[in-house]
């Protein structure tokens, strides 16, 4: 049988699954008796009480038994944690709070992770309740905001609750949506700090993704909150099929293939079910035709593809369309990728609308981009953007101006966009269901490498699979690439739990807050009653066991290399610590090559040209600028290549040494951003080593590479270890090696128990400790005083740090405090903030321009902030706690143009700076000098801050996310 036809044959056995198990199933019913039909009926009618069975009357279907159970728990007065699948309906138990706030007469807050759920979801609840029911508080919107129901973000009710709010007052129910957002490691700790200082009266909505420790984090719920209902279901709305997409060639036909053999349910294919045999033939043919060709025989996995690529984006979205697999979603880990997919499929002429679909989201498009100046739309390549969604084909990805993404995100939901290309961004909480999802790789870039997606990540991206009431199942489809192992792709798709871990950890603005509020003592309290802790002392248990049963066999060991001769543990001693000297040396030869390295980048100039004999910039380069001093890395010195590729060197790429060969002429003026200026300077740089004209030869040679390691017979200490082993008793024992071998073992369990010992020291109370070292840093900075009786007290400063809500909280008010930025206008204060606040995409970018030259006033202030960055960061060091992010110079050009009123194309077009990218740091910009704006105690800082906010609030900026 085809792979369709047995598809086509499963498809109708899940559909005949699905109306054997509805409710409402005359056959199924038909053989109940009278009493067992009033039974059932009983049952299900169980839950139902006037305010339920008046919110059952809004839909148009059946609420499912999970949301049947969670409502009536709510009703009951207990907090709720609801575990389900992505659009399994989480959010009805969420929208059932707000019906019990608006009947009884109390608020209930709706908070959500991002921006744009926050608005979605603001959206869905005003065409509930009314306008005037409905509030929304986010960044930087604010709409009636003593509604009787407001949306927010999670930051906004943390802020609310440090500030004592009167918003608070006769609040009910809070709704904290996507709540296992608490384990990102930016954000997360927000999550834990509502829930911990939320009035105990408040009744708590926690709406998660299906977590394998749901009990676990439910009772640390109810450590926290009381009495609290966990209630967990890990079925699926609709059945999901997995699929893998290939490529034609010979005599395979291509196409779609199942991934589970037939005799696979797909709703519970188990731990490790079966592989579709077609799938597995078509690998190994494709596995094996390359193997002979590239790679030994038993190298690669026979499961495993390595030489077939997976059929171009276009041809997969041609398939699907076949297959009456539309719409879908599909997930490229790359802006560049996304907007690359569309484009290609616009080149090949693909239309997925008809003529009233595509003058219909015509209408959709110009409607909403009206506000747009003409003058920007070909900037914002408004055109190509809206003949792609004519054809039903559009990006979607951060880097996208937010009135596209939304406008995407409409058209999609009403089913007129047929094929988005997007990120996993789109994956965080947006309702954007399709009948199918794609999976172009298995790997993605995390910021540092290319990793693998977790069970969790492949759980999150396909639940946007299948469309409740629409598809009778989804479909998820990875496509064909290099590396893709059917077996390893099975072991992603059939574990769907993930556990859900803390992040919490405490900050500078979160200690202030609780020490002002609650006092020290209570503050330690409170910090240790979070998941974090809570989960700490939950392995600290397990670890404590382990202590134990290493004892005990540590005990047996020690008893069975007993020696006559002597202390057989003591000569163990004396092996390990001589192993031990040996890495010791061996790592201070090391370490003395590294601080040669790091000099000779500390000596490195602009305009000279260095050979590198390896490394991913092996050749030559020239410096075009030295990099900041990264500490104990040294500087990371920006060159550009002879393929004209701008890299950034770190010390991995210099191991094997470099020779600086002489210099060559960089013109002051020279900008690596430009494509042209670049190419000019990669001409000269090949013409001056290849000819020798241009270079300028110096004779240095800063770094020769791995010097010969030192003779480990020189070192005294060592010398004197193997003498007293010699000497030892035991040395000469004849059952020395029997002993030995006993002793290994001590040996490594040993060093085991007191790794063990060392993490179950740590774990105990290690929120507190951290909050002990962040206080110490805050002390010795002026933001608290100790009385004699050890209690802390908040200073001015510290108040003022407790009204910012930044990552780098504590640097902005280091530069407040120090009046860093007092003498700036407001293009440059807006400018200078920039630089605490951005964080640029890649790593390889050259100094920006300083708008007013190296020794303006922009300059100096810069300076400044970059000196009590580095000062503040070395104080952090010295205290052992986590150092403030890395500031980022890439921002104060554009954003200083932008202030200034120069028009987006000015602002964008010597960047490599999106427009979306653009207003989103625009946004958290306007969010911090807002801030600084409330906070300062200086009167011309605070007049520059909403000079600069009104500056800053126009066009592409100023559009309403709502």
């Amino acid at each position: 049988m085809s792979p369709k036809r047995s598809r086509v044959r499963e498809q109708k056995r899940s559909l005949n699954r699905a109306l054997a198990s509805a409710p409402s199933d005359a056959g199924k019913n038909s053989e109940l008796s009278p009493a067992e039909k009033y039974a059932q009926y009983k049952a299900r009618t169980a839950h139902l009480t006037p305010a339920l069975t008046d919110f059952r009357e809004q839909f148009e279907f059946e609420l499912d038994d999970f949301q049947l159970e969670a409502c009536a728990a709510l009703e009951d007065g207990h907090s709720v944690l609801v575990a389900a699948p992505t659009g399994a309906g989480k959010t009805i138990v969420g929208e059932f709070a707000t019906h019990l706030a608006l009947r009884s007469g109390m608020k209930a807050f709706y908070t959500t992770p991002i921006k744009a759920l926050s608005n979605q979801k603001y959206s869905d609840l005003v065409r509930r309740y009314g306008a005037s029911n409905v509030g929304l508080l986010t960044g930087d919107t604010s709409i009636n905001s003593e509604a009787p129901v407001v949306v927010m973000t999670t930051e906004v009710l943390r802020n609310m609750l440090y500030a004592d709010s009167r918003t608070l007052d006769t609040l009910g129910y809070v709704v904290m949506d996507e709540v296992h957002y608490l384990a990102d490691r930016h954000r997360g700790a927000v999550w834990e700090e509502v829930i911990i200082h939320l009035d105990e009266s408040v009744r708590l909505v926690s709406l998660s993704a299906t977590v394998s420790n749901a009990e676990e984090f439910g009772d640390w719920l109810t450590a926290v909150r009381g009495d609290t209902k966990v209630v967990v279901s890990e079925t699926r709305p609709v059945p999901l099929w997995q699929h893998v997409i290939v490529q034609g060639r010979g005599d395979n036909p291509g196409g779609i293939l199942d991934l589970y053999a037939h005799t696979v349910d797909p709703t519970e294919p188990g731990l490790t079910p079966p592989i579709n045999p077609d799938l597995l033939n078509v690998m190994r043919r494709g596995s094996d035709s390359f193997r002979g060709r590239h790679h030994k025989r038993g190298m690669q996995p026979a499961s495993q593809h390595t030489g077939r690529r997976g059929p171009p984006r276009f041809a997969v979205i041609d398939e699907l369309r076949r297959a009456l697999l539309l719409p879908v979603i599909y997930f490229i880990f790359s802006r560049a990728g996304c907007d690359s997919a569309v484009a290609q499929c616009l080149a090949t002429g693909i239309s997925l609308t008809t003529e009233q679909e595509a003058e219909q989201i015509r209408q959709v498009a110009e409607t909403r981009c009206a506000d747009i100046p003409a003058e920007d739309l070909s900037v914002l390549g408004f055109w190509s953007w809206l003949e792609g969604l004519t054809r039903g084909i559009a990006a979607h990805h951060a880097g996208m101006l937010p009135l596209f993404k939304e406008t995407v995100e409409d058209l999609f939901s009403r089913g007129l966009i047929k094929a988005v290309f997007a990120t996993e961004t789109l994956a965080l909480g947006i309702n954007m269901p399709a009948r199918t999802v794609v999976l172009e790789k298995l790997v993605k870039w995390d910021g540092t490498s290319h990793v693998d997606i977790t069970p969790g990540e492949y759980t999150q991206l396909t639940g946007r699979a299948g469309r409740r009431g629409i598809d009778v199942e989804g479909h998820a489809v990875v496509v064909d690439h290099p590396g893709l192992d059917p077996m390893a792709l099975a072991g992603l798709a059939s574990k769907r739990l993930y556990p859900l871990k803390s992040s919490f950890s405490p900050t500078y603005n979160m200690s202030v807050n609780l020490i002002e509020q609650r006092g020290r003592e209570r503050a330690k309290e409170i910090l240790e009653s979070s998941f974090a802790q809570f989960q700490a002392d939950r392995s600290v248990v397990s670890l404590a066991r382990r202590a134990v049963s290493n004892r005990e066999a540590l005990a047996g060991y020690e008893e069975a290399m007993t020696c006559e001769r002597g202390s057989f543990p003591e000569y163990m001693k004396l092996r390990r610590a001589i192993t031990a000297r040996e890495k010791e040396l061996a790592s201070a030869g090391k370490s003395q090559r590294r601080g040669e390295l790091v000099s000779a980048l500390s000596r490195l100039r602009r305009s000279q040209v260095l050979e590198l004999p390896s490394g991913r910039s092996a050749g030559y380069v020239v410096v075009i600028d030295r990099g900041t001093d990264t500490g104990t890395e040294g500087p990371r010195p920006v060159v550009l290549t002879e393929g004209g590729k701008v890299r950034v060197l770190t010390l991995a790429d210099l191991s094997s040494g470099f020779d600086v060969i002489g210099t060559i002429r960089i013109e002051s003026s020279f900008n690596p951003r430009r494509p042209s200026e670049r190419s000019a300077l990669t001409s000269d740089l090949r013409h001056a080593v290849a000819t020798g004209d241009g270079l300028t030869p110096l004779a240095t040679k800063p770094y020769g590479g791995p010097k010969k390691k030192s003779n480990p017979h020189d070192d005294s200490v060592l010398r004197q270890l193997r003498k007293d082993l010699k000497n030892h008793p035991c040395h000469t024992c004849p059952d020395r090696d029997e002993h030995a071998r006993w002793g290994d073992r001590w040996n490594t369990l040993e060093r085991d128990q007191a790794s063990l010992l060392s993490k179950i020291n740590s774990r105990t109370g290690s929120i507190s400790k951290t909050f002990e070292r962040v206080c110490k840093v805050l002390l010795e900075l002026g933001y608290l005083t100790v009385s004699p009786n050890g209690e802390y007290t908040i200073t001015g400063a510290g108040r003022q740090l407790g009204r910012i809500y930044a990552e780098n909280d504590l640097l902005v008010a280091q530069c407040l405090k120090a009046g860093l930025w007092d003498d700036l206008d407001p293009a440059q204060l807006a400018a200078a903030v920039s630089v605490v606040v951005y964080q640029s995409r890649r790593d390889d970018e050259p100094e920006p321009r300083m708008p007013g030259g190296p020794t303006g006033t922009l300059a100096r202030a810069v300076d400044n902030t970059v000196r009590e960055w580095s000062a503040l960061t070395d104080l952090e060091d010295s205290h052992g706690i986590k150092e403030t992010g890395d500031l980022d110079l890439g921002l104060v050009e554009a954003m200083h143009k932008w202030t200034r009123g120069r028009s987006l194309n000015s602002v964008l077009k010597d960047t490599e700076l999106t427009a979306g990218d653009f207003v989103r740091w625009c946004k958290q910009i306007l969010d911090a000098l807002d801030q600084i704006a409330n906070v300062t105690d200086s009167a011309k800082v605070r007049a520059s801050a909403l000079s600069a906010i009104d500056s800053i609030k126009r066009g592409v900026v100023a559009y309403s996310s709502v």
